[in-house]
Formats: C-alpha cells, sequence, structure tokens
C-alpha cells in the first residue's frame, strides 16, 4: 500500500493542495455517493420528507465518514488484513452509537423522525467504501478530506431532495413558510413514490449538467 508522505521534497504544499483540491472534487461533485455511485440510496429516500431531517442525517454521515477515516488511515499500518473490515466496522459503529445518543439526548424529536436509520449508518456503503477504498491508502489528513467530500456530496443531494419534497409537500422549508395558503398540500412528495421519483429526476438533471460541462471542456481544448 502507497502511503502519501508530506516533505518538502517528495511531497511539497503545492502538491498536497493539488491533491487535496482533487479529492475534494471528486467526492463532493466528480463521484458524488449518490447521484453517480448509487450508494446510500435508501437513506436518500427515507429520511429526506424534509429539509432539516435531511440536514441532519447527511452531518452524522459527514462526521462519521471524516473520523472513520482518520482512524483507518492512522491504524492501517497495524490492521491485519483478515480482520480490517471487522475492525473498519467496529469505528464505524463507534461513531454511530455515539451520535445517535446525542441525538437522542439533545433533539428526541429528530431522533425519532429519523427512526433507526442514523443507526443503520453502521451498515451505509459511504463510510465504509471510503474507508476500504481510501483511507487504507493514504495519510490522514487526505483521507479526513475525501470523507469531508464525499460526506459533504452525499448531504447535498439530501438537502436538495428533503427541500424539493418539503416545498412541494407542505410548501415549507426547514419549517419556515415558503408558499402562502393558497398552496394545496401534496402528499404524493412526501410519499415513497414521490420520493423516487425526485431523487431519479435530480440524478438526471445532475448527470446532464456533468455531460455538458464536460462536453464544453472538449470543445474547449479543440
Amino acid at each position: 500500500m502507497t502511503e502519501q508522505i508530506h516533505c518538502g521534497q517528495c511531497n511539497p504544499p503545492g502538491v498536497f493542495a493539488a491533491r487535496a483540491g482533487r479529492t475534494m472534487l471528486a467526492g463532493a461533485w466528480n463521484e458524488n455517493p449518490i447521484a453517480i455511485q448509487i450508494l446510500g440510496i435508501c437513506s436518500a429516500l427515507a429520511v429526506t420528507r424534509s429539509a432539516q431531517a435531511a440536514l441532519v442525517m447527511g452531518a452524522a454521515v459527514t462526521f462519521t465518514a471524516i473520523f472513520t477515516n482518520l482512524l483507518v488511515s492512522l491504524l492501517r499500518r497495524f490492521m491485519p488484513q483478515s480482520v480490517r473490515l471487522i475492525v473498519q466496522m467496529l469505528i464505524i459503529a463507534t461513531f454511530v452509537s455515539v451520535l445517535d445518543e446525542l441525538l437522542k439526548a439533545f433533539h428526541p424529536e429528530m431522533s425519532k423522525e429519523l427512526g433507526a436509520y442514523v443507526p443503520l449508518i453502521i451498515t451505509n456503503c459511504i463510510p465504509m467504501g471510503r474507508a476500504e477504498g481510501f483511507a487504507l491508502r493514504n495519510g490522514p489528513a487526505l483521507s479526513m478530506l475525501d470523507g469531508a467530500a464525499n460526506g459533504l456530496g452525499y448531504t447535498g443531494v439530501l438537502l436538495m431532495v428533503g427541500s424539493i419534497r418539503e416545498l412541494a409537500g407542505n410548501g415549507t422549508i426547514a419549517g419556515f413558510r415558503i408558499l402562502g395558503d393558497w398552496y394545496v398540500k401534496s402528499d404524493f412528495t412526501l410519499s415513497p413514490s414521490g420520493a423516487f421519483i425526485v431523487l431519479g429526476l435530480l440524478i438526471v438533471c445532475y448527470n446532464a449538467i456533468r455531460l455538458r460541462a464536460a462536453r464544453a471542456k472538449e470543445a474547449a481544448h479543440d
């Protein structure tokens, strides 16, 4: 496994900054966990009835991904290959358990709204995938940036889906009235079918924007 060494000769600050920028762009946009990798779809459909719930869920996954990547990167030299997945699961489970208890203590209503999906972050493919695919091969700083980027990419999609569903369903965003009393509420967008359609349309739009940007870049080079 390759190790990223930050020193003046083999990895100058400019090189590290460039890698950090590519890492952030990849996780947040170019390889977005939901829109490109199709990971975390269950939570994207289940916890996006409101923008607030989507934001809390996204923050929980981001926190877990950042600190899981940090610990896995620090422990990668001492972690036997035969038990690495078990160790990663234990690290994820520890952070998730702490988050779940904090949410129950300080925001019980949100904990009830999110239900089992916070504890199920343990089985979410994003923290495990980034730990296995990135943190085992890179240093702590880049690993934390990778976790943050993928968490932010995940949060961004959840927040957009949650805002659209809440606005169409209740006329509000994060509980604040956006549409007047004239608006007729729609139960469909708050249903599982509505969530699937909103997410699907968002992914289509996302990939259309990426395709247009790629074509524009190719045309500029030509």
